[in-house]
């Protein structure tokens, strides 16, 4: 085990031990489109709607702590051994391997989450070769783009201009490049998820109603944009009073605010989902936020609706820990969260 994993374990023992904290993460932030919007879900409070499954993630280690007893003084005997909580990669994996839907929450600016996605997806496709890559980092207008790229009719470069990704992404390429390599060297499907910028920022100051027909048509139908999770609305309304507090923004801006979040997580769903349904034997991975992912909120539970009836597993990676975190007795942050490498 690392020496930063030892001095890191108790710490992140509190998230599989179900204490109930808040997370104070300050170095995290969720990008929220041009107008200077930042969605802080890891820096807030954590609520957790009741769910079957109420132990908290699996930590995923290199290797496991010999301690176990004194890290976890106050483990609820009700969820097994504490040891069934530590995960090694390969244990991950083939639970992964199982589902229909990965989602694969990043820190934008962490190049380890990124090599570690590109691991999983590897992984996933030695063991099940139908994979689709489904990334938060594409806007739908340009998924002909992408597709593009993917049959050698454009450069990289290309591929980045025509896109837009600069304006419309902007963190470092060189981040993403290499799971677009590979997706195109197996041919390997690659779904643009976004909402357009200008949908969402418009969204956020004027709603809805303001929308033409042209930008309606890469969004869901208003009939599917629910905004009726009230964990969720606690959860980012916090985190726009934290922006108000901050000097920007006022108090009027603060139910678009939470509408242009959910239709960022409703039209990434629906384009999970629409695949899904049309291509039942590929398994699908999702490279998205932490923000989108974190308590299935965000995208996870909306794909679950609009598959309602259809069997689906669903599995979600934290791939950097929060430094503190809540899993509390009502439900879990991720189905694990992954011990970074150095």
């Amino acid at each position: 085990m690392t020496l930063f994993l030892q001095s890191k374990l108790p710490s992140y023992a509190k998230i599989l031990a179900n204490e109930r904290q808040s997370f104070q993460t300050k170095k995290v932030f969720f990008y929220f489109l041009p107008f200077t919007f930042y969605l802080l879900i890891l820096t807030l409070p954590a609520f957790a709607e009741t769910v079957k499954n109420s132990c908290p993630p699996k930590l995923v280690v290199t290797a496991p702590p010999t301690n176990l007893d004194t890290i976890f003084p106050d483990w609820d005997k009700t969820c097994g051994k504490p040891e069934n909580f530590i995960s090694s990669p390969q244990q991950m994996l083939l639970e992964l391997a199982k589902a229909d839907v990965v989602y694969l929450g990043e820190t934008h600016d962490s190049s380890i989450d990124h090599q570690n996605q590109l691991k999983i997806i590897q992984e996933l496709q030695q063991r099940h070769p139908k994979i689709a890559i489904a990334m938060e980092m594409f806007q739908r207008p340009y998924q002909g783009v992408v597709d593009q790229y993917l049959a050698g009719k454009l450069t990289e470069q290309e591929l980045t201009e025509k896109s837009e990704y600069e304006k419309r992404w902007g963190f470092p390429w060189e981040n993403y490049a290499p799971i677009l390599r590979f997706a195109k060297a197996k041919q390997l499907p690659v779904l643009a998820l976004n909402t357009p910028s200008e949908v969402t920022r418009q969204v956020a100051r004027q709603g809805l109603e303001s929308l033409t027909p042209s930008q309606k048509q890469f969004i869901p139908p208003f009939a599917e944009i629910r905004t009726d999770n009230e964990k969720y609305r606690q959860l980012a309304l916090q985190a726009f009073q934290q922006h108000q507090d901050a000097g920007h923004g006022n108090s009027a801006d603060a139910e678009r605010f939470f509408l242009a979040q959910v239709l960022w997580d409703e039209t990434m769903a629906e384009g999970i989902a629409k695949f899904v349904k049309a291509n039942p034997d590929y398994q699908v991975v999702v490279l998205a936020g932490q923000g989108h992912i974190i308590y299935g909120y965000g995208i996870p539970s909306r794909v679950k609706r609009r598959l309602e009836g259809k069997k689906l597993i669903q599995r979600s990676v934290l791939l950097s820990p929060p430094e503190e975190a809540t899993a509390g007795k009502e439900g879990k942050a991720a189905d694990f969260i992954f011990e970074k490498t150095k």
